[in-house]
């Protein structure tokens, strides 16, 4: 593993952001700057190798926030358009570099990714219009440790309802979004993180089908035991100084531009 990693929440809203359109902020205070939240994406950067997870529709905004100008690769949790449909701003990365970029992710969400944007993985109907990725899937991967550039992950799966989302695990840092559920193999590569970066925007549902509430990842930490968990995913009815008041010691919400 890189011995310097740094990690930057570049994205925690839910697929709607903080606020809606409409200038809606349902139970957010528009006045606490850390209510405002674009799509959820996060990235990854040693001295040397940058990596983004997901390209939500806010991704130029947020590369642009953080001053990202180079890219080693793009690794995709799953297929919902809050975590892809800034899938074509990668193009301007491998226009600068003047190389294709690599691609990671599970076989079900390269299927889709192939399906909603061929033309770049196959080419556009013109000829300036080239593909721009190699695809590499993680599926015969998970609990393999893995290396891009000098950083090393291990990527594992998780339930998102009907859909396998991928998580990552960097060391003593983990990311988990999208999820509802963790299969024991993948709480046996969690166990012995100090921090865990997880989807909540379940948050007080007893019934949500595709997103963890507050008890249900309470209860996965049991099993993990990280020491610092932040929440991600955070949605409308999620206001960032209720969250510090009710969440218990070692559960704090993430929020945009958060560095650990």
């Amino acid at each position: 593993m890189s011995a310097n990693l740094k990690f930057t929440i570049l994205g925690c809203g839910n697929s709607t952001g903080v606020p809606a359109i409409g200038n809606v902020w349902g139970a957010c205070d528009p006045n606490e700057p850390k209510n405002r939240r674009t799509r959820p994406c996060f990235l990854v950067q040693s001295d040397t190798t940058t990596l983004i997870i997901d390209t939500g529709p806010d991704i130029k905004e947020q590369a642009n926030r953080e001053n990202i100008t180079k890219l080693d690769a793009v690794m995709y949790t799953h297929g919902h358009g809050d975590h892809v449909h800034g899938i074509d701003e990668m193009r301007v990365f491998v226009h600068k570099q003047k190389q294709n970029l690599p691609l990671y992710t599970n076989h079900e969400t390269l299927i889709e990714l192939k399906r909603r944007f061929y033309y770049l993985f196959d080419g556009g109907m013109e000829k300036i219009y080239p593909p721009i990725f190699v695809s590499h899937e993680l599926d015969e991967h998970y609990g393999k440790q893995m290396r891009i550039g000098d950083i090393d992950f291990i990527p594992f799966p998780q339930h998102h309802g009907h859909v396998v989302s991928v998580g990552f695990r960097f060391g003593d840092l983990a990311y988990s979004t999208d999820i509802k559920s963790l299969p024991p193999e993948s709480i046996d590569i969690l166990k012995g993180v100090k921090t865990w970066i997880v989807d909540a925007a379940g948050y007080h549902q007893e019934n949500n089908p595709v997103h963890a509430n507050l008890n249900e990842i309470y209860a996965m930490n049991e099993q993990i035991g990280a020491d610092k968990v932040y929440l991600t995913s955070l949605s409308l009815a999620m206001d960032y100084q209720t969250l510090l008041n009710e969440l218990p010691d070692g559960y704090e919400p993430a929020y945009d531009g958060q560095k650990l």
